[in-house]
């Protein structure tokens, strides 16, 4: 068989619809990748030995998929890459992988992830770091970097995995992929592992933009099963893939190329909008003055809500039970064993976050300043339609470069947090390298469910560049 890492999945797709090539092929020719090329990344957490059966076709019918271990599938283990869930199997799929079965998407496998998705790296995994398919000694970024990694290395066609502030987005960057997180409420969060429940969101991560868009008209829509599924009208996204982004209004934030900003960086963000502006993209300058306040507000809200979500993982309502004797001795033992360093810092900081007396001061303040960050961007989509940003401040890091030092990593996701805050769809795009080929990724956000003109706006941009093409040799 051909050389199928080449074919975007809607090409694998249309020659599977057409007979040129053969299903039961394209499957083997990948898990034969995976296997080669895997023992290298470890970027699946489980390869099954079948994909799993479909039960219906579509524009995506035959084309292997992967899903973060944090989506549940039923029958299949899902432990959100935690030692406290080892042993747990779903009893039921999420909306999503509902919705991929019944459009003939074969699910190979669960991509590797930072433990409860808490991380920027994917080092905080209890089966150790997924590396990224660029440079083996570098992070593939997180906490979706198994799902990155897998379609970076050309593994699967695609991937699923889940943003709560960055996790699609800045793994996407550093693998150099396209990574979409949509407007909150646009895809079901129902079967997903909740980690900020006011944040999260599933997305896909794919090569190109028109995977992208025929991936999320299979995941979005209004499900009665998550109650915060909006009933917005369903979009054909498809119908955004025209190469024409005339007299579209794109605002740069100051806020977001200043200090801390890699160089290399900087220059490929300029170097592409210039290619938007010969497009005939209109570009703005504006302001999102309370920025600064993002990464404090997020990591309040977001670990206040984490630390009540991990609550079920005891030892006794879910996780595997590492005492015996009374209650506290259960919970103490189960949860100190169960649970990797950065989850119990994430559950130390919500908690106090939440306690009596320090919840005004804390919680309740950074609820504030999350509305102040959302109106920033309702004051700048009165004249814009889209903000561009870098995805991240620097390429992808050392392996192991900023385990010891949370500030530093938390300062990762400084360019995607406040996309979630704001509950925004936002999308990372690959536009450019740095010294030792690693990619680098450029960040659009739009309104509220105007997911299209980000597929427009990056569609258009992929018709005229090519490093979304470019593969690692990993």
């Amino acid at each position: 068989m051909k050389d199928l890492t080449v074919l975007t999945g809607s090409e694998i797709a249309q020659g599977i619809k057409d007979g040129s090539l053969n299903e039961e092929g394209v499957l083997s020719f990948f898990k034969a990748r995976i296997e080669k090329k895997d023992t290298s990344l470890k970027s699946f957490v489980e390869v099954y030995d079948k994909p799993l059966e479909a039960d219906g076709s579509s524009d995506l019918g035959g084309v292997p998929i992967a899903i973060k271990d944090n989506i549940c599938i039923k029958g299949k283990k899902i432990t959100c890459a935690s030692k406290i869930l080892a042993s747990h199997v779903s009893v039921y799929d999420a909306t999503v992988v509902e919705r991929l079965k019944k459009t003939g998407l074969r699910i190979v496998g669960t991509a590797n992830m930072d433990e409860f998705a808490f991380g920027s790296s994917t080092e905080n995994s209890c089966y150790g770091p997924t590396k990224n398919p660029w440079d083996t000694s570098r992070v593939p970024g997180g906490s979706s970097g198994g799902s990155a990694a897998a379609v970076g290395a050309r593994l699967v066609p695609f991937a699923l995995g889940s943003d709560t502030g960055g996790s699609i987005r800045q793994p996407a960057c550093f693998c150099g992929v396209v990574g979409f997180k949509p407007t909150y409420g646009r895809v079901s969060r129902y079967g997903l592992v909740a980690f900020g429940s006011s944040l999260d969101q599933i997305g896909p991560l794919t090569t190109n933009f028109i995977d992208c868009a025929h991936l999320l008209n299979i995941i979005s829509g209004y499900d009665p099963k998550d109650s915060t599924s909006d009933m917005a009208e369903s979009v054909d996204f498809t119908g955004a893939l025209v190469d024409d982004v005339k007299n579209i209004r794109i605002g740069i934030p100051k806020e977001y190329f200043g200090e801390g900003l890699d160089g290399q960086v900087r220059q490929a963000i300029n170097e592409a909008i210039e290619i938007f502006k010969k497009k005939g993209v209109q570009t703005v300058q504006v302001s999102l003055p309370h920025t600064e306040y993002a990464v404090a507000t997020y990591y309040i809200v977001a670990s206040s809500e984490a630390s009540s979500n991990l609550q079920r993982f005891d030892g006794i309502r879910y996780g595997a039970r590492c005492a015996s004797g009374n209650l506290k001795e259960v919970y103490f033992a189960s949860r100190g064993k169960g649970l990797g360093d950065e989850s119990k810092r994430r559950i130390f900081l919500g908690t106090h976050s939440l306690s009596s007396g320090y919840y005004d001061a804390y919680y309740a303040r950074a609820l504030k300043v999350r509305t102040l960050i959302r109106r920033d961007f309702d004051e700048v989509f009165r004249n814009v339609d889209v903000v561009l940003t870098p995805t991240s401040p620097t390429p992808a890091f050392k392996i192991g470069e900023k385990v010891t030092d949370p500030l530093s990593m938390y300062l990762s996701d400084i360019y995607t947090i406040s996309a979630n805050l704001a509950g925004l769809p936002a999308v990372s795009v690959p536009c450019g390298f740095a010294k030792g080929n690693l990619p680098i990724g450029l960040q659009l956000i739009a309104r509220a469910f105007d997911e299209s003109t980000l597929i427009r706006l990056g569609f258009s941009y992929q018709r005229t560049t090519d490093f979304h093409k470019r593969i690692p040799s990993v």
